[in-house]
């Protein structure tokens, strides 16, 4: 039996690489929820700014998710796909209703941490273990994300 998965990856290295891509699939899916919440709840002198960029970035997370989960699989493995996966695994916590502008960025900000946390993880073991396709989706998002990070704080600033 090959020890190699189907793209010439070391199966037991992928598995590895898997595994933290389904806690980060998971934090995703806590982050996109939050999102559309503090999309749909939202209130005071910020809603139309904060409504609009709410929603650019829960459908920013939606591509994400989808990008990590296909990730997985062509790695060779399995994404998570229930709410008690994502629950049990993730960092972020549910944000419940949260309409205060100021609270709902700050939160936004504080998931987003988590989730650069745990992309660099993500990245070492790839770079680690030379899944390059992973290294590159994880790459590009954390630069994106460092960006994101960059503007909340600035509004909050």
């Amino acid at each position: 039996m090959s020890k190699l998965n189907q793209i010439g990856l070391q199966k037991e290295d992928s598995k590895q690489v898997a595994e933290q891509l389904n806690v980060l699939l998971a934090n995703y899916h806590l982050y996109y929820q939050n999102l559309r919440g503090f999309h749909w709840n939202i209130k005071g002198v910020y809603f139309f700014q904060l409504h609009d960029k709410f929603e650019e970035l829960y459908n920013t997370a939606l591509t994400k998710i989808d990008a990590i989960a296909e990730r997985i699989l062509t790695i060779g493995q399995q994404p998570l796909h229930t709410f008690s996966d994502y629950i049990r695994l993730s960092k972020i916590q549910e944000a419940s209703n949260v309409s205060d502008g100021m609270a709902a960025v700050t939160a936004t900000h504080e998931n987003l941490t988590v989730l650069l946390g745990l992309e660099r993880e993500v990245l070492q073991l790839a770079a680690e273990t030379g899944d390059e396709g992973t290294v590159s989706l994880i790459s590009e998002d954390i630069n994106e994300n460092e960006k994101t990070l960059w503007m909340l704080k600035a509004f909050l600033s």
